[in-house]
């Protein structure tokens, strides 16, 4: 028999129980993890710098952002839905036994590539409508529709790569993914760099170059993880090779357990898409019309205001990714400490973690106070003449609201990014699911209307509003959901040894606790 690993024992986190030793374990996970999402926001403002020199129309960003919050929304339910598989596998790894997690990986991917054959694919046929029912048109239009469509297209990528993703970070193994992010982050750096301007001779495809990085540089992200995850080691030590057939308990753990957080997920990103590409641009054209703004202006304000919407939630990226770095740490620790059998550690390591999301969100909300003005500066293209002045003064201008009301919510979402990560480590996901489509509806969908209604002279500075009363409400509700402690009566594991996988899928040699 396997010699047990002493990290997957119950009551091996005693020598944890110290703050120091709860501060190390989570730092441990936490700072690849942390890494990881820095380097994809470091790519996205690599795309939107790139895109923003393409000419000084703020077209371009808002075509971008458009094209690539929709993209994201289309396959933000398996998305969401696949983030469990890190609960089931840091669940098992806490009480012994790690190779169970490799099944739910493989069904992950499966599932993942039906959702795309199913959904994603005849999703494309209404990219186009989608955008002109907002009363979108021109080079925006086109632009966004180019942009979406191939991330849609080729969104089977994505979708495999954040299951394979999950896998590794619920078995306390996010290196593998921190590398394979910052590889795949330089390769899309590179592509962008040739297909965006035509350099060396490649076609110059602009927004669509963009687009066509991002797939490029994510195939670098899942390669590489799924190289290591069916080598040779790793299928001796966690049998993932031998895992790879559809298993039924794992595909009904999967959607028991997920389907509240895709759920979650696709909630808020509908609502977000839609205050992105729709609400705010809708504000500010009627802002725009109220004070008396010259025609060319008024034209233009709906880009104006999507424009620096997308520019303040990029720095919102900058601010919210390394705190999601942490939430993944939250919920691989918290997961371990429940199949352990110690909710009192899972406690502990959730407030260690808030602390943490809190202090570093905290100092983002005053860089956004301090430095706003030249933050929005970085992403506007000051062309030439009268006219393209106006227009860059404007987007500088309501760029600084933006970051404004931005840095009013950032200890709330600091709250909410963890508070979720640790109900989802125990598997509570139904009631955060259910509540987070209520009041993300009820907050930016219909907060967001009646805002510009009644108050048309706040511009986009209406919807923005909405947008932080939806966080703070949600960041409350969550707080008092993981006090009242009903995800500590959640178990995630079997106790039967075989309840996920037939005799020839288990690993060789492995027994409950082996590693």
């Amino acid at each position: 028999m396997t010699q047990l690993n002493e990290a997957s024992r119950p009551g091996a986190d005693s020598a944890l129980e110290d703050d120091s030793g709860a501060l190390m374990e989570l730092l441990r996970i936490a700072a690849p993890s942390v890494a990881t999402m820095a380097s994809y926001t470091v790519m996205q403002f690599v795309d939107k710098l790139m895109v923003k020199e393409i000419g000084p129309d703020p077209v371009y960003i808002a075509a971008q952002g458009n094209g690539g919050v929709t993209a994201w929304t289309a396959m933000t339910f398996v998305v969401g839905m696949s983030g469990v598989v890190s609960s089931f596998v840091s669940q098992n790894l806490g009480a012994g036994k790690p190779e169970r997690g490799s099944a739910y990986a493989w069904n992950a991917m499966w599932i993942g590539l039906a959702y795309w054959a199913v959904l994603m694919l005849p999703a494309l046929l209404v990219i186009r409508p989608l955008f002109e029912s907002y009363g979108h048109d021109g080079d925006l239009l086109r632009y966004e529709v180019q942009y979406a469509q191939i991330l849609i297209g080729c969104s089977v990528v994505t979708v495999l790569t954040k299951a394979i993703q999950n896998y590794f970070f619920g078995l306390h193994r996010p290196g593998v993914v921190m590398v394979a992010t910052v590889l795949g982050n330089l390769t899309n750096i590179g592509a962008n760099y040739l297909l965006i301007f035509g350099h060396f001779g490649f076609p110059e495809m602009e927004v669509a170059g963009a687009a066509w990085g991002t797939v490029i540089g994510t195939s670098v992200e899942l390669l590489i993880p799924l190289a290591v995850f069916l080598s040779p080691g790793f299928h001796e030590r966690f049998g993932t090779r031998r895992a790879w057939r559809v298993s039924g308990t794992c595909v009904r753990d999967l959607f028991g357990v997920g389907w509240p957080a895709g759920l979650t997920f696709l909630s808020e990103l509908v609502c977000w898409q839609y205050l992105m590409s729709n609400l705010i641009g809708r504000a500010g054209q009627r802002a725009a019309e109220l004070t008396g703004a010259g025609a060319a202006m008024v034209e233009q304000a709906a880009t104006v205001a999507n424009t620096a919407g997308f520019i303040g939630l990029q720095y919102m990226h900058l601010s919210f990714m390394p705190a999601v770095g942490i939430s993944i740490a939250t919920q691989a620790v918290v997961g371990k400490a429940i199949g352990a059998g110690r909710p009192d550690l899972a406690v502990r390591r959730t407030w260690l973690a808030l602390r943490l999301a809190v202090a570093y969100m905290g100092t983002c909300a005053l860089v956004f106070v301090l430095f706003r003005t030249w933050l929005v500066q970085a992403f506007v293209n000051q062309g030439e003449g009268d006219h393209a002045a106006e227009v860059a003064a404007e987007v500088i201008r309501v760029g600084g609201q933006v970051m404004l009301c931005a840095a009013v919510f950032q200890v709330f979402d600091a709250m909410a990014i963890t508070m979720s990560a640790a109900l989802r480590g125990a598997g509570d996901t139904v009631w955060p699911g259910l509540v987070t489509v209520v009041v993300s509806w009820g907050c930016i969908m219909g907060l967001g209307h009646v805002v510009i209604e009644v108050f048309p002279e706040w511009g986009s500075l209406g919807p923005w509003s909405a947008a932080a009363a939806y966080i703070i409400l949600l960041s409350l509700l969550y707080l008092w959901r993981f006090l009242g402690g009903k995800w500590r009566s959640i178990k995630l594991t079997h106790d039967d040894p075989l309840h996920n996988l037939p005799p020839d899928q288990m690993a060789p040699g492995a027994s409950p606790g082996a590693a």
